[in-house]
């Protein structure tokens, strides 16, 4: 068996169906199947944003540690924060599908909580592009929380990322989305 016919079968194209507008082609696989970059040089340029947030959990005395900035290997939030921003800029780099576009702001903000303790993360990714920026959002707040992990690991193992999550985006033809039960 050949390569191509091992790692690409040729399989039809599904199709998706939802309750209220029944099947709708897949715009990310070729006519064989097959993932592939959508063409996006018929759009037009807009205004585009996007947040995400998720959390990384962990023992009171690490949250502790890194509220008086106590954490061995230095400024945990501060490292968090400039790997969020790499990771927005760089999100085609390792998401396969995902166009390069020009990044027009990117902000990573970060929520102590004491009663759970855990470190709340915020990204917004802004551009004009002819697509949008929600996995740069959700890049930045993943990079941030792994950031997080690593800077903290020597004294928490334990730590758990997770809910990471799109929770607003605008522009392009879709319009705007927010999701429900979100600030």
């Amino acid at each position: 068996m050949t390569r191509e016919s091992k790692a690409y079968p040729k399989r039809r194209r599904p199709g998706h169906r939802t309750p209220d507008t029944g099947p709708r082609k897949l715009t990310h696989v070729d006519a064989a199947g097959r993932a592939r970059m959508v063409n996006v040089s018929e759009k037009p340029a807009t205004l585009r944003s996007a947040t995400a947030r998720g959390e990384v959990r962990m023992k009171p005395a690490t949250l502790r540690l890194i509220m008086e900035n106590k954490i061995a290997k230095g400024d945990v939030l501060a490292v968090a924060q400039v790997a969020g921003v790499i990771a927005a800029k760089r999100t085609d780099e390792f998401i396969p599908m995902a166009h390069p576009i020009p990044l027009t702001a990117v902000d990573v903000r970060f929520t102590l909580t004491r009663g759970t303790p855990r470190v709340l993360i915020e990204a917004t990714a802004g551009t004009v592009a002819r697509t949008g920026v929600e996995m740069e959002a959700l890049a930045a707040v993943s990079a941030a929380a792994l950031a997080i992990y690593d800077m903290c690991k020597a004294v928490d193992r334990e730590m758990v990322i997770g809910r990471i999550r799109l929770v607003r985006k605008s522009g392009g033809r879709s319009g705007e989305y927010r999701r429900s039960g979100e600030a």
